[in-house]
């Protein structure tokens, strides 16, 4: 896969690396959105074992990736680096909870709450980008997240408790994209640097499961291919996403997050049918307004520019 780029000799402009940004960002999340469909029909492999299997699998990309790129250098370096290998050490752990948490709640029906948890992420990043990076917001921008509070506050009121599984897909994952964008990490050689730390614990597993409990559900033909399509499934939106958060603000990024819980929401209504009660539903029409307030603010500003 490549990601546009200048005539050799030539500058990228401000505005083609923005522009390049959003279609980065919009391919990752709404690949991501479709996403719980294919650990749906893995549901009977095991949440762990689909977790090893698609960082081994997407090792195996990253590295055919790479090699075209010519990066594999680049990742040498990284890993020579102990600066950034503690870093790449955190985002890795963070990483590999993210992925157990999601494919865990999708296994166990808790599709809807994804789609939450994801809905909570961009408030997140607004958080960090706070807090860690000085970003302030006008007033259109803080209308837009007030809403989305409401709506959030609204959305646990319909679950009838805390809803842990959202909040930690939506911590791990913000965290998870804040050290990506301060951190000097490649998009591509920063992800085959994290895959590469993950995969010992996944392959140390997947020969556990393997000579305890036989080959299994590896045995089906079918079963193994999506196993394998795990692998560019994981990697590809994880390239766009690492590309983007380069070059949008975090602000920016977290707006764009409504697109993947909007289309896991839809997922989790229609194709698993989860039961979704009337203050549920209110909760997901505020997050759509509050989207709304943030998309025509930056529109506004885009035409006064």
């Amino acid at each position: 896969m490549s990601l546009p780029q200048a005539a050799p000799g030539a500058a990228i402009s401000p505005a083609s690396e923005t522009r390049n940004g959003v279609f980065a960002a919009l391919g990752a999340y709404v690949l991501w959105g479709f996403l719980p469909i294919l650990f749906g029909l893995l549901s009977g492999v095991g949440s762990v074992m689909i977790v090893a299997e698609r960082t081994l699998w997407s090792l195996v990309l990253m590295a055919v990736i790479l090699g075209v790129m010519g990066k594999l250098g680049e990742v040498m370096a990284l890993l020579t680096d102990w600066r950034k290998t503690g870093t790449l050490l955190l985002s890795a752990a963070l990483l590999a909870g993210n992925w157990l948490l999601f494919v865990w709640a999708v296994e166990t029906g808790q599709v809807l709450e994804i789609s939450f948890g994801y809905f909570i992420n961009p408030l997140v990043n607004v958080a960090i980008g706070m807090i860690f990076l000085g970003e302030r917001q006008n007033r259109m921008q803080a209308i837009a997240i007030l809403i989305a509070v409401i709506a959030i506050a609204i959305q646990a009121a319909g679950l009838g408790g805390v809803p842990l599984v959202a909040l930690g897909l939506a911590f791990s994952f913000g965290f998870y994209g804040f050290i990506r964008k301060t951190a000097a990490l490649g998009p591509a050689a920063g992800l085959f640097a994290e895959t590469l730390m993950i995969a010992p614990f996944a392959l140390a597993y997947v020969i556990y499961d393997l000579t305890s409990n036989g080959v299994g559900a590896h045995a089906d033909p079918q079963t193994m291919l999506l196993l394998i399509f795990s692998g560019p499934a994981t990697a590809v939106p994880l390239l766009l996403f690492a590309y983007a958060i380069r070059r949008l603000r975090l602000t920016t990024i977290g707006m764009f997050q409504y697109l993947a819980p909007s289309l896991q929401f839809l997922v989790a209504i229609i194709v698993f049918h989860e039961h979704l009660n009337a203050v549920r539903l209110f909760s997901f029409a505020l997050i759509w307004v509050s989207l709304a307030v943030f998309s025509y603010d930056s529109f506004r500003r885009r035409g006064r520019s």
